[in-house]
Formats: structure tokens, C-alpha cells, sequence
């Protein structure tokens, strides 16, 4: 289960300044997806090889000079219930305001640990100013300059000690069978598909209560297919927060995609392909994850001869460059094609842990290094010699060659290509990593 760090704060204290120095500036960082929304507001950073959920609340509250004490206070019981570790920012250029105290009181209810950082801490005497702060009452404080980044270490280190140790519970079977998790956004059927899955009631064997309240793990057996469904649909609504709502199902689809080996991204077909749905996809894509994307709703859609063709190949064109992925056209409600569906996911399933022997490797990619030669950089060839797969989680590839760093993403991507016509990897992000010989 990955862990999760909000960044709450009143309004222009530098969140989400802070937000992208994590994401982006850091060589150390996973990259966020790109150019999805203006305000990004979920990503996976990385620090001393541990990674960790980061979401910046401050996107999700309403952007005005007077943000009213109940949007705020909304926003930091969100942050408080649903991460792990809570970051509460506040700008030493201010010192502290009446919100500030405010958010300091809910947050020292809460049982998670909160780190307060102080913000806009770039000089001697702003340092000086800053230990008004220590008033707040917080055990944990931390100086820092979000432009600048200086003290972003001390608080990263600070937050990834509090990552807990991977227990291994990988001796029970239930960890050994595919885990499936259906993400999408609100209304677009995910409770329907998982009624319409469990409808059989006789085919279940438990209902397994999940790791959080939230996530709901169903075993299924079902014509000799056996796996485990992460449903984040099924959870009970929250009174009032239908502002709220997706920021919710956006923290839940993370936990799950966290959780899950393949995820099932619906999408709703009279709607197409949102800017959320790719940020979805995107974020899946990063984690490594498996996924099938289904279109439902499908038999609302008045159809010609090539309706589906055409639907899919736009639909393909927007989720490039990742884009081998199964695309199935379903209706929930008519349960049309949802078996089809988790075929198709058993199948992605396999191909994320499909090993390709290396002798096999080594012939396929060395001829088609052979038949197309990486360009020449700065006068040298690159050479590439030889080709093995890593022992990880996600297919990935090691291409040792005497100019690693000078690969272009054009070549990459051809190999990809390669990899991914002669080895069936459809579904599944691959890994290249190029070392030197």
C-alpha cells in the first residue's frame, strides 16, 4: 500500500510551488503527468528510493481572495481522513493569520502525524521571525524556501522515515491471485460493473474487507477464473460532499491503483476521454500498472458501420504514446462484453509477468538494432551490445551499450516498438534502462 502525503494550508502560502518542486525540479522525482490541468493536484514523488503519494489540496479549494473558513476547514478534514502523513504549510513573510491558527487547532486532533512547515524562510532574519511558529504547538516544524529548495531535504528525509517497512504477507494465497481494480470516475458504472460481476451471488467465495475502509476486496471464482476485485465504488457516500466528490475518487482511484496489478478504467462512451480519465491513466501508466480501458455505456451510442473502429482508433490517439493497451466496448447494465473484460485483464495480468529468456531477447532486439542503427551523437555510434530483463515488478530492460546516456527518446521508443511486436506485452508499461558495458 503506498503511502500518502497531503499539503494542506490556506491560500498562496507556496503549496503548490512546493507541490511541483517535489514533482518536477528534483532530480530525484518521478515525473507528474504533464499538461494535464493547470493546477495538478496528484503525483508519485520519489526520495532515497522510496516513493510516496503526494496530493496538493490547495487545488481543491475555491481560488478566491475571501476562501471561506468552511471550504478550508473541508478541505483540511479531507487531507486529515484520507492521508497518511499531513503537511501544513504557512508563509514566514505573514506570520501567522487567524486561518492558520484555525487549521493548527482541527490538525492537532488528528492521530496522523503533521509535519508544519514554514514557508518563504529564505533569509537570516526571516529565520529569526519564524520561531513565532514554534507557538502553534507542533512537535514537528521545518524551515524552508520552496523556490529556492533549500531545507526540502531535512522535511523529505523526515517524511520518508515515517514510510512503514513492507510487511511481507506474501505467503497467503490471497496475495498470489491477479488483483483487479476499477477506476473511472463518479457515474461512469463502476458500482453497476461490480453488481453485474458479483450478480451470480453463488460464484463468490468471501468478501474479504479491504486493507483500508474504503477499498472493498472481492474474491472471485468464477468459470474456473480466479482473481480479486479492488472496488472503490463501494463506499458510503459521505454526507455532503459532492463538491468534494472528485477529489475523493481521485485519493480512492490511487489507493486502489496502489493496491491493484491491473486496473479497469472505465470511461463513460457519450462523454469519451477527459482530462481527468488521462490523468488517471497517466498516473497508472507511472506506477507500472496493467490496464484495460472500457468504454461503457456503449449501447446509449446511436452507431454507424465503423462507429467502434473509429472510436477507437481516436480513442488511441489520445492516450499516446502508451497506447497498446485492450480497449473493450461494454454496457454494464446489459452486461454486454463484461466477461470479455476480465479475460482481457487476466490476459494483461500475465503479461506483466511474462519473462522473456534472454537468448530469445538477444536475438529478436540484437537484429533489430541491426536492421535500424541509434543515431549518431555528437560523432560517436552508439553501440548496443546486448540485452537482458530485470527482475522487477514492471517489464523493464537493460540495453548495455558504450553511450548510455546518449539514446534520444526517438530510438527508445522504436525499441519499445519492437519489444512490444514480438513479445506480447499488450497493457503493460515497459521499463528501458540503457547501462554502460
Amino acid at each position: 500500500m503506498s503511502f500518502t502525503v497531503a499539503i494542506t494550508g490556506r491560500p498562496n502560502v507556496g503549496k503548490s510551488t512546493f507541490f511541483n518542486r517535489l514533482l518536477e525540479e528534483r532530480k530525484a522525482i518521478v515525473d507528474d503527468q504533464s499538461g494535464v490541468t493547470r493546477d495538478r493536484q496528484y503525483g508519485v514523488a520519489e526520495w532515497s528510493g522510496k516513493s510516496f503519494n503526494v496530493i496538493d489540496t490547495g487545488g481543491f479549494v475555491a481560488q478566491s481572495e475571501d476562501v471561506f473558513e468552511k471550504e478550508i476547514r473541508k478541505q483540511v478534514m479531507i487531507a486529515v481522513e484520507e492521508a497518511n502523513l499531513i503537511i501544513f504549510m504557512v508563509d514566514a513573510a505573514t506570520g501567522i493569520t487567524n486561518l492558520d491558527e484555525s487549521m493548527a487547532e482541527m490538525l492537532r486532533k488528528s492521530s496522523k502525524p503533521v509535519f508544519l512547515v514554514v514557508n518563504k524562510v529564505d533569509n537570516h532574519s526571516r529565520l529569526l521571525e519564524a520561531s513565532e511558529f514554534y507557538s502553534l504547538g507542533f512537535e514537528h516544524i521545518f524551515f524552508l524556501s520552496s523556490i529556492s529548495g533549500s531545507g526540502t531535504g531535512e522535511l523529505l528525509d523526515a517524511v520518508i522515515a515515517q514510510i512503514p517497512v513492507a510487511e511481507s504477507d506474501a505467503t497467503d494465497d490471497e496475495s498470489q491471485l491477479p488483483k483487479f481494480a476499477i477506476i473511472g470516475q463518479p457515474n461512469v458504472g463502476k458500482s453497476s460493473l461490480l453488481n453485474a460481476l458479483i450478480g451470480q451471488e453463488r460464484t463468490i467465495v468471501s468478501d474479504i474487507a479491504g486493507t483500508t475502509r474504503d477499498t472493498i476486496h472481492t474474491h472471485y471464482n468464477l468459470f474456473n477464473k480466479e482473481f480479486v476485485l479492488i472496488d472503490t465504488a463501494g463506499i458510503r457516500r459521505k454526507t455532503k460532499v459532492h463538491e468534494d466528490l472528485e477529489f475523493y475518487s481521485v485519493i480512492r482511484a490511487i489507493k486502489a491503483m496502489d493496491e491493484a496489478d491491473v486496473c479497469l478504467l472505465l470511461l463513460d462512451a457519450g462523454k469519451g476521454v477527459t482530462a481527468q480519465d488521462l490523468s488517471i491513466f497517466s498516473l497508472a501508466t507511472k506506477k507500472g500498472k496493467g490496464i484495460v480501458v472500457l468504454v461503457n455505456k456503449w449501447d446509449l451510442l446511436s452507431k454507424e458501420t465503423n462507429t467502434a473502429r473509429d472510436y477507437e482508433k481516436e480513442l488511441r490517439k489520445r492516450l499516446a504514446p502508451f497506447n497498446d493497451v485492450p480497449i473493450v466496448f461494454t454496457s454494464v447494465t446489459e452486461k454486454q462484453r463484461i466477461f470479455k473484460a476480465i479475460e482481457m485483464a487476466l490476459e494483461v495480468f500475465e503479461n506483466k509477468h511474462r519473462k522473456v529468456a534472454t537468448s530469445a531477447l538477444n536475438d529478436v532486439m540484437l537484429k533489430a538494432i541491426e536492421s535500424y542503427h541509434p543515431p549518431v551523437v555528437r560523432g560517436n555510434a552508439i553501440k548496443i551490445k546486448y540485452v537482458t530483463q530485470l527482475p522487477t515488478n514492471t517489464p523493464s530492460f537493460a540495453f548495455f551499450c558504450n553511450y548510455p546516456d546518449d539514446v534520444k527518446a526517438p530510438y527508445r521508443n522504436y525499441l519499445e516498438n519492437q519489444l512490444r511486436e514480438h513479445f506480447n506485452f499488450t497493457g503493460v508499461p515497459i521499463r528501458l534502462f540503457f547501462r554502460k558495458k
